[in-house]
């Protein structure tokens, strides 16, 4: 009555990474991912160990569906900063705290810089004729620019005696690995997120409706506004400018800016919608940026999550506005140059960041 013949290759074909195809939050596959561990987690949920290692192994291969078998990476980068984190609080002496923090920050943007700047660094060697290199076939991990700032956030905060270590790997794997923030931040903060993982899971009606009316707006922005603005109009006037009006390519260059917002906060309010269902609380990203009435006021509501990491851990590190206006200047450009580079290994976003920069100052 029933065939119940399951082809084998077909189903692991679903299961396993696909380049062509990754896992991302509007794919079908991830609605009966995401189902399935909904069912699962309504068993689990107020056992707090089960849930922990429950969590854990569906975050892991979550980031294995979505970039394969460089999800190693992001455990690689979690047993090096949690156990960097523990030697920096046990650490006895001013100078053995420094050495291992700057190690940590080394191997943290190390592995950033290899993966998303070698390429352009080797292009902009290439193009400046100091040499002939050939570019490397790298392949970007999905999510390594969030879970490295992530790290960093973590271990300065225990250098500067902010934070106390979680003692437990699994805490900080499931901190590090959390899926719904993976991919597209936001960035969160291991003294807002970690003290949460062993507390009692209490999820209200409000947080039910909330979190449905996040996820179902992120989703919209993302593939009605995003997407289909950016493919219908934006990529048709900006593949062939020449061939539009000037009013047009205005109008582009503003479609530009609405799918980017779409884009990025879309993502990051089915992010914070997900978590409210399964009982975690992640911080707002974006506070309507563009009502904005000044530059300073706009970065205080965009990526609210980067722009607040960039001063804590970037600019206020440089000495943000207590070494006279001039050195302020210039720690403000540094902070958007480097903020800009974050988003994108190319000139555009080093001139974008240094333009924002030269606004603040």
């Amino acid at each position: 009555m029933f065939d119940f013949n399951i082809d084998i290759h077909k189903l692991t074909q679903q299961l396993t990474y696909n380049a062509k195809d990754p896992l991302l939050f509007n794919s079908g596959f991830f609605l009966f991912f995401f189902c399935i561990f909904l069912l699962g987690y309504q068993f689990l949920y107020k056992r707090k160990l089960l849930r922990v290692v429950y969590f854990t192994i569906f975050s892991l291969y979550f980031f294995y569906k979505a970039c394969g078998f460089y999800f190693g990476f992001i455990l690689l980068s979690a047993v090096i900063d949690f156990n960097l984190s523990n030697w920096i609080y046990l650490a006895k002496t001013k100078g053995r705290k420094n050495a291992i923090l700057v190690f940590s920050i080394i191997i943290n943007l190390g592995l950033l810089f290899y993966f998303k700047y070698t390429n352009f660094f080797i292009e902009i060697i290439n193009d400046l004729k100091i040499g002939q290199v050939k570019p490397l076939n790298l392949i970007l991990p999905i999510g390594i620019s969030f879970y490295t700032f992530e790290n960093l956030s973590y271990t300065i905060d225990v250098y500067r005696g902010k934070f106390k270590p979680v003692t437990s790997f699994l805490d900080y794997c499931f901190f590090l690995s959390f899926f719904p923030k993976l991919v597209m931040g936001p960035i969160v903060r291991a003294s807002d997120f970690i003290p949460q993982i062993r507390q009692d899971i209490v999820v209200t009606k409000e947080d039910i409706a909330k979190g449905l009316y996040l996820i179902l707006g992120g989703l919209f922005k993302k593939v009605v506004i995003s997407d289909y603005i950016y493919v219908n109009f934006v990529q048709y006037i900006f593949d062939d400018p020449s061939r539009h009006s000037g009013i047009e390519c205005l109008l582009g260059v503003y479609g530009y800016a609405m799918v980017i917002y779409c884009d990025f906060s879309g993502y990051s309010d089915m992010a914070i919608g997900m978590a409210k269902w399964m009982g975690f609380t992640i911080n707002e990203n974006f506070d309507s940026p563009y009502q904005s009435s000044s530059i300073t006021e706009f970065w205080r509501r965009w990526h609210i999550s980067l722009s607040s990491w960039l001063k804590d851990y970037l600019y206020i590190s440089l000495g943000g506005n207590r070494v006279g206006k001039f050195r302020q200047y210039i720690n403000l450009m540094i902070t958007m140059l480097l903020g800009g580079l974050w988003h994108g290994a190319s000139f555009n976003f080093i001139v974008w960041g240094g333009m924002h920069g030269a606004a603040l100052a």
